[in-house]
């Protein structure tokens, strides 16, 4: 059993039943995936780097991506409608929780000049959305095979009912949160 979900089941969900003053422990919040999006913005003038996208996506998660393609085209981006744009994994179960265990102890601490994550970015319901700006502060991204430095979007989509759950829930797994 992974580090994280153990600790969620041992020490974070009865935590938070009582911080929270819930009645029935199904209305504890979880997580119940993680979505990691990479948008590929130059993948209609060099179809090599959705494929370069695909492979990074598939090295940090441990699982192949899915190519996303655009539902309407835009003129301004010389943009076609069904033409592929970027790469998503939907992480559930284990991976999910390995890779979350990696991302806060691992990653995010690697981040240049971090001051922590931005507490603003759920979303209303309970989601929260973190863009990172290179795929190099994941350890398994070897820098000389790097042809291009990408971003990237995480969104934790948990079952908690409002942003203050959701924040009380990922503070619980120690998520670096800017201060003030």
């Amino acid at each position: 059993m992974n580090r994280l979900r153990e600790l969620y089941n041992t020490e974070i969900a009865p935590a938070l039943f009582e911080e929270l003053s819930l009645e029935n422990v199904m209305q504890i919040p979880k997580i119940q995936k993680v979505v990691v999006n990479i948008g590929v913005g130059d993948a209609l003038d060099n179809p090599k780097a959705l494929d370069e996208a695909v492979q990074d996506l598939t090295i940090i998660t441990g699982q192949r991506p899915v190519v996303t393609k655009a539902k309407k085209s835009i003129a301004n981006f010389k943009l076609r409608e069904g033409r592929a744009i970027g790469t998503k994994v939907t992480l559930r179960g284990d991976k999910m929780w390995a890779f979350l265990d990696r991302l806060i102890n691992v990653a995010l601490p690697r981040v240049r000049d971090f001051r922590g994550i931005s507490a603003d970015s759920f979303d209303g319901r309970g989601n929260y959305t973190l863009g990172l700006d290179e795929q190099l502060i994941f350890p398994e991204i070897n820098y000389d095979q790097v042809d291009a430095i990408r971003g990237m979007e995480i969104t934790i989509v948990t079952t908690a009912e409002n942003d203050d759950q959701a924040h009380a829930l990922l503070s619980k797994f120690d998520m670096p949160f800017r201060k003030g």
